[in-house]
């Protein structure tokens, strides 16, 4: 489970009442003193990430880096498209991982 999704899991429980106010605080700040982010870790995301077959408008690229990162893949899209739009360069970026990142398997 990656550092974003433990993070969510804990405001999940501290929105159900579960986790009072100071047990979240002390767990988030526990967790995140404790998740730092290596390079040996960034490298083994990088690895596993996989354009995605089911959560795809074009290529699959925002659903597979959704996936990996715990972004949600809407807020990729929009960035995608803030880049065309501002700077020019999202789409290229976009067509390059569309053409160098491979696809996520199938089962079956």
């Amino acid at each position: 489970m990656s550092v974003s999704e433990e993070i969510k899991r804990l405001h999940e429980l501290h929105q159900s009442g579960a986790l009072s106010d100071a047990e979240f605080a002390a767990a988030k700040a526990k967790l995140l003193s404790s998740g730092s982010y290596s390079g040996e870790q960034l490298s083994n995301d990088i690895s596993k990430l996989r354009r995605s077959l089911s959560d795809r408008w074009l290529g699959g690229v925002c659903g597979g880096l959704g996936r990996i990162s715990g972004v949600e893949t809407w807020i990729w899209r929009l960035l995608f498209v803030l880049f065309v739009l501002t700077f020019g360069f999202g789409l290229a970026i976009y067509i390059l991982l569309w053409i160098f990142v491979p696809e996520e398997e199938t089962i079956g």
